[in-house]
């Protein structure tokens, strides 16, 4: 963090200097080399998220399917799957798709060919996020793994129902999804998603402060 509480991306830049940060709707201004956790707002993110879309948008309905809804219906699955979950854990849960707001949604071949340089972009992000609510810098692998799993979970609805995929071909990709019913699938608009990402959010948090604020397992 920046020294008497300033962003790093707030402070003075000489004109024709290259700009490596985003300006964002609430008036952040975020490094995106070197993001600070005093640069995020979790309105700039549910705005984002609801914007971007699953599968590049190769899904059926009258709105994409947005990061934001695919990131409720994991923290729904991590806490159907994982009745131990604490309110941090499933936060982290929420926020785990978090740098797409800023870097978007790359498919899973297309991260593969960028390779470990994305990777650490993404993951510096993640960490920003995650010191900012309060959350321990990484996932423990326990948290990771049970997260992993409810996100294939999600990924074998969203093809299924919305992608294309038939039965054999999810199963074959992301295995078989849990007992207990089918979510809501349908796709919301922009606006709705974001509003289902912040309530969503601002009960995690209730839940958290409520709890002593333990947070997610380090």
């Amino acid at each position: 963090m920046v020294a008497g509480g300033k962003s790093r991306a707030s402070q003075a830049v000489q004109p024709g200097a290259p700009r490596a940060w985003q300006r964002m709707l609430s008036g952040r201004r975020l490094d995106l080399l070197d993001p600070s956790p005093l640069d995020i707002e979790i309105e700039d993110i549910a705005h984002g998220l609801a914007r971007v879309a699953r599968w590049n948008g190769q899904t059926r309905g009258e709105h994409a399917f947005s990061v934001a809804q695919h990131s409720v219906l994991v923290e729904h699955f991590v806490a159907q799957q994982w009745p131990e979950a604490t309110p941090g854990d499933r936060l982290g849960a929420l926020l785990h798709d978090a740098p797409e707001y800023v870097i978007g949604d790359m498919i899973s071949p297309f991260k593969t060919a960028l390779g470990f340089d994305y990777r650490q972009f993404e993951d510096r992000l993640a960490t920003a996020i995650h010191l900012r609510f309060g959350l321990p810098p990484k996932m423990s692998p326990e948290v990771s793994a049970q997260v992993k799993r409810a996100d294939q979970a999600s990924a074998f609805f969203e093809a299924t129902r919305l992608a294309g995929f038939d039965i054999d071909e999810a199963l074959r990709f992301f295995g078989a999804p849990p007992p207990g019913g089918e979510p809501d699938m349908t796709p919301l608009s922009p606006t709705d998603a974001q509003a289902l990402f912040l309530t969503r959010f601002a009960s995690l948090m209730a839940a958290e402060d409520s709890a002593g604020g333990k947070g997610a397992r380090d």
